[in-house]
């Protein structure tokens, strides 16, 4: 246990990178912490209504009052100056649907969220609108050393935008301020007052951010808990009617001391580096009853968290759904004919014939497509940033194809992954954000969360759902369980077993099933099968069959792989898994 729990402060140490350089004193002087955090929107939320009378229906949330239209069963209605949308469909005594928000000025994205607006009276409904949060935090933390050199690093919860500029040098010339990057540009700000706030403008967000000082322990980009917390009282976690039933480690068959001492480490961590290692949220979940619900930096369980790659996953899973729900295709059914063009696309080069549904569920699809390499055409940054091709489906159809579909590797292609989000739609014939709620959401009890669009409006599938750690969760135990969730059969046994069977080697490293990394993680001297969904910064839902186990972690090392890439060794496979005593 000792052993295990070196590891992980090993892990949570802090890493300091700061060059030393000479500063002025008055540079000197702005030492300490400072803050901005600004809310960009949207503008609108609250209270939605909904009613027909006898000139067709009628919307008004906030502000604005709307016409609406139902046309082919679907209501809908747009918000002057694209400040929101909403489609949905009457369902019995209640209009189910999605509020669609503007585009997020932190990471260029509209979100869909689920909205249920309960019948009030004849064709009048009501319900509320909860969109995602447009929110940016940052923490700027000055530091002034023994020989005078004065630096800073950016920390930041949600996207981790302080890591692109490193450690910052730091000077001053009278209201001047100026952050020197290593090998990027200079940022220059000012200070105001006297130096009571600072401004500057960052190249990663558009505006100006001003800043005020923060005690260190008030600051979340620097400790893990506001008040600061260096115990751990580990209770039950409380049944919220969500469908988790709950227990005490000790019930659950762990040792609680080990678990403890990996929470206090987690809160004794204080940020000295815009790599100091980010856990906001870790769940553990063991024979199917929650017993361990922590959060950390700001977030909560009421919280919302980008699940990043992670999502791919639940991709896999809705797959089966719809095909047990009876759309018309399966794993071997051939991609190209499905979409609009494909068959042209077929006779400019044959050997795209041969492209599956389960090619594109394994990436295995032989098309220049990887991730991992800049240059790739179907590199996923080239395709979200290119604008001569919005569509995102015809932009993966029209990728090369370099190799032969189904070979034993696989390259880890996102645009692959989005692909199968629009088998699905087609072949069910819904939204896919309906699709979404219906099969899975709804079944697990899964009432709020967000789901990112592409530019045409569908959500993107291979990344970016925004759901609550504790909801997240439920998809491990739905692997556990054989595809039922609480008794309640979700998606088909035959599905999951084909969908966590290795069926290509991810990267020529861990075996890749259908949307899940599949390995072996080392505790306790022995080897233990894994069942994982991943993402960029530490989204982790980790399952280990034999212990009839699944820990969820969420983290804010967003674009630093060789910080959160330790999470799993170390937390799953160092304590928690050494933890478990029957």
């Amino acid at each position: 246990m000792q052993k295990s729990t070196a590891g992980l402060l090993f892990v949570l140490a802090i890493a300091r990178t700061a060059p030393a350089r000479a500063a002025s004193a008055e540079a000197g002087a702005l030492a300490g912490v400072w803050e901005s955090d600004r809310v960009f929107g949207p503008e609108v939320r609250g209270a939605l209504a909904l009613s027909r009378g006898p000139s067709g229906w009628t919307a008004s949330i906030g502000p604005f009052t709307v016409a609406a239209r139902e046309e082919n069963g679907e209501i809908s209605f747009g918000l002057p100056g694209d400040r929101g949308a909403f489609r949905g469909r009457r369902r019995g005594a209640a209009v189910e649907g999605n509020w669609i928000q503007p585009v997020s000025v932190t990471d260029g994205c509209r979100y869909a969220t689920p909205v249920a607006l309960a019948k009030i009276s004849g064709d009048a409904y009501r319900g509320e609108v909860r969109p995602l949060e447009d929110r940016l935090t940052l923490d700027l933390v000055i530091r002034r050393a023994a020989d005078g050199a004065v630096t800073a690093f950016i920390r930041n919860p949600q996207r981790n935008a302080g890591l692109r500029l490193g450690a910052l040098a730091v000077s001053r010339s009278g209201d001047t301020v100026t952050l020197s990057p290593p090998s990027r540009p200079p940022i220059v700000g000012r200070a105001h007052d006297g130096g009571k706030w600072l401004s500057f403008a960052f190249p990663f967000a558009d505006g100006t951010f001003d800043f005020t000082r923060r005690a260190a322990d008030d600051a979340f980009g620097v400790v893990p808990r506001i008040p600061p917390a260096e115990g751990a009282a580990l209770a039950r976690p409380p049944e919220t009617r969500d469908g988790w039933k709950t227990s005490t480690l000790a019930e659950a068959g762990l040792d609680p001391a080990p678990i403890e001492a990996l929470v206090r480490a987690i809160l004794a961590r204080r940020a000295d580096s815009v790599r100091s290692p980010s856990v906001q949220s870790l769940l553990i979940a063991r024979h199917g009853k929650l017993a361990l619900e922590e959060y950390f930096e700001g977030f909560s369980r009421e919280a919302t968290h980008d699940w990043r790659s992670a999502s791919k996953s639940l991709t896999s899973l809705l797959a089966g759904v719809a095909i047990d729900h009876g759309a018309k295709f399966g794993p071997e059914t051939p991609v190209y004919p499905l979409f609009p063009g494909g068959d042209a696309l077929v006779q400019k080069k044959p050997r795209r014939a041969r492209i599956t549904v389960e090619n594109l569920l394994t990436m295995t699809t032989g098309w220049a497509c990887d991730d991992y390499d800049d240059a790739s055409p179907g590199n996923e940054d080239t395709m979200q940033e290119q604008a001569a091709q919005p569509d995102w489906y015809r932009f993966a159809l029209e990728l090369p194809s370099i190799a032969e579909p189904g070979g034993p590797r696989s390259f880890y292609c996102s645009a692959a992954m989005n692909l199968a989000g629009g088998v699905i739609a087609r072949a069910a014939g819904v939204r896919l954000e309906d699709e979404f709620h219906d099969g899975l959401a709804a079944p697990l009890g899964i009432s709020r969360y967000h789901l990112n669009l592409m530019p045409d409006g569908a959500p993107y599938m291979a990344g970016g759902a925004r759901l609550r750690p504790r909801d997240f969760l439920k998809f491990g135990q739905l692997i556990l369980d054989g595809g039922t969730w609480n008794g309640r059969r979700v998606v088909s046994r035959d599905w999951i077993d084909r969908s966590v069977a290795p069926h290509a080697s991810q990267s020529g490293k861990d075996d890749y099933g259908y949307g899940w990394h599949l390995g072996t993680l080392a505790a306790g001297g022995r080897a233990y099968r894994t069942i994982v969904a991943g993402g960029n910064g530490g989204e982790l839902l980790v399952v280990v069959p034999e212990l009839d186990l699944a820990v969820a972690i969420t983290g804010g090392n967003y674009g630093d792989f060789r910080t959160w890439s330790k999470f799993e060794p170390e937390v799953v496979g160092g304590v928690v898994i050494p933890a478990i005593r029957r």
